[in-house]
């Protein structure tokens, strides 16, 4: 007993000391928030203009509102980070991410990973090992340095997952509840859904190999239970997380990723398919080539990121001051049009490390049984669907048949996966290499670095039959690309040869352990520091202290010019169309545009058929009260509809079609159609008014008069969930009308009209969330008491 003591205080001691590696370590990478600093994200900038209404809600009043005005004429907030009531596996997230932004996610990649290397009884060392190298992938690091938070959270927390599912696998029931129900708890508080729907395709892949060991031996009734504790725990965590998840699904019925029931495009013409989500050609804009896989491990096989630096000895520099942007020449090739893939563009390669690939490699010789299988099956599944339209059959089958599939863009990240999956696999085998000294071991090493060679062999003697010309190429000056040709082939054979120096070192350091030259610990420590020169050097090019500013700068982003300052002083109700940036305008007023990939479908439908196209929009701003249009110049709309007005014609359309194309040369202040209800004509006086008493985020108020009954059209953007109105405190529906708008008969007489943003969902998922957290937390006292009872 007491050696037992003393061996689990050992072990506490022993990764206590590793959490302490990995908070150093994301801080020394990072090392300007140590400073005070805040790395500047531009997709973080455009997301802050969005959240500003939110947050200064949220601060003047103490309380949540879940729509704001600032941004599109009116959306929920429900994926703008709103904040539900009884969400604390969100804090449980908040208390898991403590340090700095963004250091907390290196750390989420490094802690997880490292439970997950454990899990399989990966010995420590090693599986710090694998932690650095999961961490420090390029692709891990450039969706931080862009501004993807929500995709490295959720990618974070996959390893987590992962291990809970093996735990409960190996039979660790009670610890593999726990660690299942709170990791796939965070996954879902993380609240991006394409990285969970990704995880989806690895924990099924998993389970299935499971299941096909469990029957070879004979122990279905130990698989059964299994997977009877892990839907107990997906049933708690999916609970736990109601009030994300029921107001998202709620939500993505009326989004863009929702169907639309338009049958036509905005140029009139029929739509060929009517989907329930994203089109195929915005599914796949984003879809990796056949040969750029070959980035994972070479990883400017391809040029690298879209805009790479090249020095002053490239052939793109020589032509550059040539010509007549001689003056620009030294700013342009610290931004050189390098890659020739066929994206639209890439900030970084998805490198993984050619030190971590070799290891792979050789994890696939030396390695047998189920951890491979699913590994390796998993990564080719990832690796064919992020081909997307270059491998079109089995993309189209996936968009057709797999549900939700085409909620999701850009299917490149999808190789999130490949990230997770490679240097688990090395790890694995690097694991069993120092366990097993066996004498296939130099054989396995030898066939490692001979299929290394003979590839780069190939590569460098094929290089020939490549054009070095891709997507990005076209409309490019012919003496430009000639000299952009000659150093992309330069790039290609320079990195041909930095993957034979690290493929060379890493084979010398295993080769030496295999002769008994060097011992095991040596060994370790070569490799880590391979791997972390390889992958944080290369990292380093594209996130760097350069990305990172005084932190006012980040919380305050954008600067207020004169224009904004003047309307200040306007405190009527109005919307802008600043067509120099809308995201601008959503942080100083209320803008009739915005950044957002779920904004309202048939707000974006609006969008697309009269700001995106050739067809005249200023009837649709003036119906959207747009006071204010700002470009080269300042423009005052005399035309504005105002905050409310009376019709004297209702008239309905015979569908969605109908009503968005007469939007272009509808008489709005007179009348307004609709889809869903009867036509009727109305009687005004000169006693007939509208008045705006109140407005603020997530409440409007009216004052009305008329002599007769009327219908009312009022420039606030319908939505069908949440928005309870009521005439004189009696509530009274409201309808869509003029394909975006709310409209609501009213009797004659004064009276005032209130709308009041109060979802149902969150009131009802945030009980679902307290009780089942409730329910978690006693099954762990039970549990635990009964468990530790026996003991």
């Amino acid at each position: 007993m007491l050696i037992m003591k003393k061996s689990t205080k050992i072990n506490i001691v022993k990764h206590l000391s590793v959490i302490i590696l990995f908070i150093v370590t994301s801080l020394l990478f990072f090392s300007p928030v140590i400073k005070g600093k805040k790395i500047f994200q531009q997709d973080i900038m455009l997301y802050d203009g969005m959240a500003k209404e939110l947050r200064d809600f949220r601060e003047k009043n103490g309380e949540e509102t879940y729509w704001i005005n600032n941004a599109f004429s009116g959306m929920p907030t429900f994926q703008l980070g709103a904040k539900f009531p009884h969400n604390y596996i969100k804090k449980l997230d908040l208390s898991l991410r403590f340090l700095p932004r963004p250091a907390d996610y290196i750390f989420l990649y490094l802690l997880c990973f490292y439970i997950l290397c454990l899990s399989l009884k990966v010995e420590y060392r090693l599986a710090v090992l694998g932690s650095l190298a999961f961490a420090f992938s390029t692709y891990l690091i450039i969706i931080i340095g862009v501004g993807h938070n929500a995709k490295a959270h959720a990618i974070g927390y996959m390893p987590l997952v992962i291990a809970g599912i093996i735990t409960v696998f190996k039979r660790k029931y009670f610890l593999g509840f726990i660690l299942s129900t709170i990791a796939l708890g965070l996954q879902f508080s993380a609240n991006h859904f394409q990285m969970t729907y990704y995880l989806m395709f690895m924990v099924i892949i998993l389970g299935l190999y499971y299941l096909i060991d469990h029957y070879k031996r004979n122990e279905l009734r130990s698989f059964i239970k299994s997977i009877l504790i892990l839907f107990g725990a997906l049933f708690l965590s999916i609970s736990m997380n109601a009030s994300v998840l029921m107001s998202t699904y709620e939500y993505s019925k009326e989004s863009q990723r929702g169907k639309s029931e338009l049958t036509i495009n905005p140029d009139g013409k029929e739509k060929d398919n009517i989907t329930s989500g994203l089109s195929k050609e915005y599914i796949t804009q984003y879809s990796y080539g056949k040969f750029e896989i070959l980035n994972l491990f070479i990883p400017r096989i391809m040029g690298g990121a879209s805009t790479e630096k090249l020095d002053r000895n490239s052939s793109f520099y020589k032509a550059l001051k040539d010509s007549e942007y001689a003056k620009y020449s030294n700013e342009i090739i610290k931004n050189s049009p390098t890659y020739w893939g066929n994206q639209p563009g890439v900030a970084a390669p998805a490198y993984l490390g050619i030190t971590v690939f070799f290891l792979f490699v050789f994890s696939i010789f030396l390695t047998h049984g189920r951890e491979k299988k699913w590994i390796l099956t998993a990564i080719f599944i990832s690796l064919l669907l992020s081909f997307g339209k270059n491998l079109e059959f089995l993309t189209d089958f996936f968009i057709d048949y797999f549900p939700y599939y085409d909620k999701f863009r850009a299917v490149t990240s999808i190789q999130v996966i490949v990230e997770l999956c490679v240097p688990l696999l090395a790890i694995i085998g690097l694991h069993r290499f120092f366990k097993n000294d066996g004498e296939n071991h130099l054989k396995y090493l030898y066939y490692t670095i001979i299929s290394f060679i003979v590839l780069l062999l190939l590569l460098y003697f094929g290089k020939e039959y490549l054009n070095f010309s891709g997507l990005g190429d076209k409309g490019l000056d012919e003496v430009f690309l000639s000299a952009l040709v000659i150093d992309r082939k330069e790039m290609y054979d320079s990195d041909l040869f930095r993957t034979l120096i690290y493929i060379s070192v890493v084979f010398g350091i295993l080769f030496l352990y295999l002769k008994k030259i060097i011992k095991k610990n040596i060994t370790i420590i070569s490799i880590g520091l391979i791997i972390m020169i390889d992958l944080i050097s290369f990292s380093k090019n594209y996130v760097n202290d350069e990305n990172f500013v005084e932190a006012a700068r980040v919380e305050q982003p954008f600067d207020n010019d004169y224009i904004y300052n003047e309307l200040e002083k306007d405190k009527s109700d109005y919307r802008v169309f600043d067509k120099r940036n809308q995201v601008v305008a959503s942080y100083f007023s209320k803008s009739v545009y915005g950044y957002s990939a779920v904004k309202l479908k048939s707000y974006d439908d609006v969008l697309n058929f009269y700001f995106l196209t050739n067809r005249d929009n200023s009837n649709v701003l003036s119906m959207l009260n747009t006071k204010y249009i700002i470009g080269n110049e300042f423009e005052f709309n005399t035309l504005t509809s105002g905050s409310a007005w009376f019709i004297k014609t209702l008239e309905k359309v015979p569908n969605r079609n109908e009503e968005i194309l007469a939007l272009e040369t509808l008489d709005f202040r007179n009348k307004a159609i609709s889809k869903d209800l009867e036509p009727k004509n109305y009687i005004l006086d000169n006693s007939s008014y509208v008045e705006l008493l109140e407005k603020s985020s997530n409440h409007v108020k009216y004052k009305i008069n008329n002599n007769n009954d009327g219908f009312v059209v009022f420039s606030e953007i319908f939505y069908p969930y949440g928005w309870v109105s009521t005439i004189d405190g009696m509530e009274t529906p409201h309808h869509r009308v003029n394909y975006i708008l709310r409209g609501m008969q009213v009797p004659n007489g004064e009276h005032i009209i209130e709308f009041r943003f109060d979802p149902q969902v969150v009131k009802t998922s945030s009980k679902i969330s307290l009780a089942s957290t409730s329910i978690f937390i006693l099954l762990i006292v039970l549990f635990g008491y009964l468990k530790f009872r026996k003991v």
